[in-house]
């Protein structure tokens, strides 16, 4: 018998632990109908949830101790630090990365073995072909994979999900980085090997309620781009050249226009307006500049990506 050990993040998801766990449940006895040859291995991860997340993962684990397991951290740390501890955790012979919510079909998995197990492929990815959702969401992350497959030299798929399976060889490279500014897509991405993704119909929450913000989503698409690329510094230097460039161009212009037709007409605004530009470039490129410093500030510090208060 070979293990599947299941990463699950959890943050205050109460309503949808128990399908989850019900929902996957039949996918395994399906595919072992004939024989028991997978066995799963459940490791949900309690991000930091203030409801009954907890509670339940505590009864779920005491009715199956040898397969269900969870990590709770002291706080919430995000759900990149989830997704790092769960794969530091797994010890299966493959490992399968999972929303709780069922966005992500557990019925895709024994498709998903088929293919890691007869083909030469050490990963299956999925990607989202359709889903409802906010126009102005879905144009923003259509853009965000645009941009970051422009300006970082690892690619990422469009619409990729983190819902993935993985070899044991696999997870142990990803494992190995132990940088703590961490983007899961990119990183799964740059480790390499050889990769599979299979396409699905996007599905709704099964219960509960998104805890992504538009705000958050945006603020993850920075970090992703700057994780993986230096473009935007490179777009800070550029810029601050071409405003020096054709600042030097105004200050030939202003002393040939005085040398031939005499002294110009003192115009505050105009005046006004190139100092709030200048100013306003200066600001820009140091906001990029500041962000990489920011991310070396947290690498040079060496604080842990989580706390683990509770674990079974």
């Amino acid at each position: 018998m070979e293990t599947i050990s299941l990463v699950v993040p959890c943050y205050n998801e109460q309503e949808s632990i128990t399908l989850f766990y019900d929902t996957v449940e039949k996918v395994f006895a399906g595919m072992n109908k004939d024989s028991k040859k997978y066995v799963p291995d459940y490791i949900f991860i309690n991000d930091g949830s203030s409801d009954n997340t907890l509670k339940i993962l505590n009864e779920l684990h005491n009715q199956h101790p040898e397969t269900v397991h969870f990590i709770s951290f002291s706080r919430n740390f995000g759900k990149e630090s989830a997704i790092t501890a769960g794969l530091r955790s797994a010890n299966g012979d493959y490992i399968a990365l999972m929303d709780v919510d069922l966005q992500d079909p557990p019925e895709l998995l024994p498709k998903m073995l088929k293919i890691i197990t007869t083909e030469d492929y050490d990963c299956v990815g999925c990607i989202q072909t359709s889903r409802k959702q906010n126009p102005i969401r879905a144009f923003l992350s259509s853009t965000f994979y645009h941009v970051i497959d422009r300006l970082s030299d690892v690619k990422i798929k469009p619409n990729v999900r983190d819902y993935r399976l993985m070899t044991r060889q696999y997870v142990d490279a990803v494992n190995d980085l132990t940088e703590y500014n961490r983007f899961s897509k990119g990183i799964f991405s740059w480790v390499g090997f050889n990769t599979k993704y299979i396409k699905y119909a996007g599905r709704e929450r099964a219960a509960g309620e998104t805890h992504w913000s538009m705000i958050q989503l945006l603020e993850y698409s920075i970090e992703g781009i700057i994780d993986f690329s230096d473009a935007p510094l490179k777009v800070a230097t550029w810029v601050g050249g071409l405003s020096c460039f054709f600042a030097v161009l105004g200050i030939i212009f202003t002393v040939i226009r005085t040398i031939c037709f005499g002294g110009s007409v003192a115009g505050w605004p105009s005046l006004v307006s190139i100092m709030l530009l200048i100013g306003g470039i200066q600001l820009f490129c140091l906001g990029i500049l500041g962000k990489y410093i920011g991310k070396i500030y947290l690498e040079t510090k060496h604080r842990p990506q989580y706390i683990i208060k509770e674990q079974k």
